[in-house]
């Protein structure tokens, strides 16, 4: 299987190597210091103390270099069987850009990335079919760059980061739930679910990838702004009453919402909030981006909650306040654009 990864940071590596560790003809279009590392001495991949599952990976002594062929130029690698979006959402506008020539008749395009992503709502049998999300897709640029038909959604359950360009290292979790993005023929899924198990992930197929992504989305939307605006690691947000308090507050709002859209939340808030307390002191992916000076990827986070919110009549009173606060204050420290 021909596999190019638009995007390899710290998810896209991750799959990235080990697509190539079982077997795949993996190629990356990078940019930057990512793209110098990757061509100087290929991806370097530190798979964890449990080797995610691999056999034999427990007992390797440092990260595995994994040689793959690496380009700015989507054009160098021509038609793919598979395609992997792992960029931030900030980066899609790019992506719809240059991804033509990765795309043939036949070509899967998977979107492995945070948030709610722009074909949320495009499949004719979802609830509100046909709504348009303009803070992911304003010119409907994606849509025309990338065919519905073919278009697979994976929802991570797993975390990862980038020590340095070009270096991936797992740090918990293995999961990875795959579905497609309109109702209808499996095989296409199902051929990316068996080779993500070959490569070592708990990858399983789904006939609710909407409410997967909005279950994640549940989880994330108030621990990542929050999490910036305080600097604090999620054992720390936990530990405290009042921002408890305003997470399930924000929380209970998003599970109204999914209600109303057909993704309906079976959990609670606090046993949710349980979950993320027994991964201990760990960094939000928006803290992350913040402290290295990274777009925030806002939009697709909590603007989309915002959004929705106000399109099916849901009131967000704490899902508001916090868009408002974590959103000037990407804008004041250079992270966010001013004006939107």
């Amino acid at each position: 299987m021909k596999v190019a990864i638009y995007g390899l940071g710290a998810i896209g590596g991750l799959i990235g190597a080990r697509l190539a560790m079982a077997g795949c003809e993996v190629t990356a279009v990078a940019r930057g210091a990512t793209l110098s590392a990757l061509q100087r001495h290929g991806l370097r991949l530190d798979d964890g103390p449990d080797g995610g599952g691999r056999p034999g990976a427990a007992t390797q002594p440092g990260p595995s270099a994994i040689p793959l062929r690496a380009v700015a130029d989507a054009c160098e690698l021509g038609v793919q069987d598979l395609v992997i979006i792992a960029v931030k959402a900030t980066q899609l506008e790019a992506v719809a850009a240059g991804i033509a020539p990765l795309i043939g008749p036949e070509t899967l395009i998977m979107t492995a990335m945070n948030g709610v992503p722009w074909w949320f709502f495009d499949d004719p049998s979802a609830p509100h079919a046909g709504l348009r999300l303009p803070s992911l897709d304003p010119a409907g640029a994606l849509r025309r760059a990338i065919p519905l038909a073919r278009t697979i959604g994976c929802v991570v359950h797993l975390a990862a980061t980038c020590p340095e360009p070009g270096r991936v290292r797992r740090t918990f979790g293995n999961r990875l739930l795959v579905g497609a993005a309109v109702a209808g023929p499996t095989a296409g899924r199902d051929r990316i679910v068996a080779r993500l198990v070959q490569a070592g992930f708990d990858a399983v197929s789904s006939d609710a990838i909407r409410t997967d992504i909005w279950y994640k989305l549940w989880g994330n939307m108030t621990f990542n702004p929050v999490s910036v605006l305080t600097g604090a690691t999620a054992d720390r947000i936990l530990g405290d009453p009042q921002v408890r308090g305003l997470c399930l507050a924000a929380m209970a709002e998003a599970a109204a919402i999914g209600e109303h859209i057909g993704c309906r939340i079976v959990q609670t808030g606090e046993e949710r909030l349980e979950v993320a307390r027994q991964l201990g002191a760990f960094k939000t992916s928006m803290l992350q981006d913040a402290e290295s000076g990274r777009a925030l990827e806002i939009d697709a986070l909590v603007t989309v909650a915002h959004e929705i919110g106000r399109a099916v009549a849901v009131p967000t009173p704490m899902i508001d306040a916090l868009l408002g606060l974590i959103r000037l204050h990407g804008q004041m420290h250079g992270l966010y654009p001013v004006g939107m």
